[in-house]
């Protein structure tokens, strides 16, 4: 019995490889083989591999192998991220996915976004895809009946959103989660200009090895990084980097916010651009402030 298993494993693995050119995912044909030997985990047994393994053994490179390992061109450019890990499969099959190219908005008098931003610690990150900076508790900001704490923000090169077409320097992705783990974004479009003084203290204190947050001196005021306008689009997408979690609330301010070509630059110098391609806009309801 157990050579028989054995046998049906080797063929069902030789048809693995087989499918490959029939684009039929490796990991259907492993629980094909599990239910055959009647084990839930016994494709894994059968392999000896784990998902890294599984793509190093069909040939691709590498840097596209281990779980998280994305980035902006290459092997690891954003049309493979859902190739990477199981977890990141909306990345490609998601229908409410971002950054948009927001166009058409209904005109509406939305209420105001009730920013709560007090002036706090903070540490930065080089995280090997973008500096963020992580903000100490006590940042909140209320809409729709829900208040939501800001976690951390960081930087994309160019916007990854665009304003009917148009397209700016940079943004600042504002992160926060309510109670329940719900996700709320405040993009914060960014152009050339003059000097940007929060931005240019994280500049000041920007770390010198990737992937350990560096503790900066001093507060951050966030207000500081907030337009006088407070109008804004609000639209349901996701995470613009895997895994390209869906059910994001997006509040996209309207009018951008300056900093200077200086500024640009350095940024320009870590991450020339880490900005994911337009997403389907798929029918997706849009709404604008008709006031400030």
């Amino acid at each position: 019995m157990k050579k028989t298993c054995c046998l049906i494993a080797v063929l069902l693995l030789v048809s693995a490889v087989q499918a490959e050119d029939a684009k039929e995912p490796v990991e259907v044909l492993r629980q094909r083989l599990a239910e055959r030997l009647g084990k839930g985990d016994a494709a894994m047994k059968v392999s000896g591999k784990g998902p890294a393994e599984a793509v190093r053994a069909k040939g691709k490179p590498e840097a596209a192998q281990a779980h998280g390992h994305w980035g902006y061109t290459g092997e690891g450019a954003p049309e493979h991220w859902a190739e990477l890990a199981p977890e990141n499969r909306q990345c490609a099959t998601g229908m409410r996915q971002s950054p948009i190219d927001i166009r058409e908005g209904i005109r509406v008098n939305l209420e105001k976004i009730a920013f709560d931003y007090q002036p706090s610690g903070f540490a930065v990150i080089d995280n090997g895809h973008t500096i963020q900076v992580n903000v100490a508790p006590g940042n909140t900001l209320g809409v729709m009946g829900r208040r939501f704490e800001l976690l951390q923000f960081h930087f994309h090169r160019p916007s990854e959103e665009r304003i009917n077409g148009r397209q700016f320097d940079m943004v600042a992705h504002l992160v926060h989660k309510d109670g329940e783990g719900r996700l709320a974004v405040v993009a914060v479009l960014l152009e050339r200009g003059r000097d940007q003084p929060l931005v240019q203290t994280i500049w000041n204190n920007l770390p010198l090895e990737k992937g350990e947050a560096l503790p900066a001196p001093g507060q951050l005021d966030m207000n500081q990084l907030l337009p006088e306008n407070r109008g804004y689009y609000t639209y349901m997408g996701s995470l613009t980097t895997p895994p390209c979690s869906e059910g994001v609330l997006w509040m996209v301010m309207q009018q951008p916010v300056q900093l200077s070509a200086e500024q640009i630059a350095i940024f320009g110098k870590l991450y020339p651009m880490n900005a994911r391609p337009l997403q389907a806009g798929s029918g997706r309801l849009i709404k604008e402030s008709s006031g400030p």
